[in-house]
């Protein structure tokens, strides 16, 4: 299902990958341990951080509110964005529209 949005899926998808790889530990979220995140090369890095931007992207459609890592990501369908903070701090944002 998603989120409602104006903005082609992809550049979404694209902005929201480069948002979640600005949580430090995004890789809880597939419960990888710290090692396993360290010998990942970039590109696989950046895999992982698509997928997770991928599975946010859909389940934020039916739940507002996701932890990753020490960060949440949050569906404010007022202002049309994404939100990613880390404690109580915006980090960036995602347009959707």
């Amino acid at each position: 299902m998603g989120v409602k949005h104006g903005r082609d899926y992809e550049e979404i998808l694209s902005d929201l990958t480069s948002a979640v790889a600005m949580i430090p530990d995004s890789y809880l979220f597939f419960d990888m341990e710290p090692q396993e995140w360290e010998v990942l090369a970039e590109g696989e890095r950046n895999e992982v951080n698509e997928a997770l931007a991928e599975d946010l992207f859909f389940a934020l459609g039916s739940q507002s509110m996701i932890h990753v890592g020490s960060g949440v990501v949050i569906y404010d369908a007022d202002t049309h964005r994404i939100d990613i903070l880390i404690g109580k701090e915006e980090m960036t944002f995602v347009t959707l529209i």
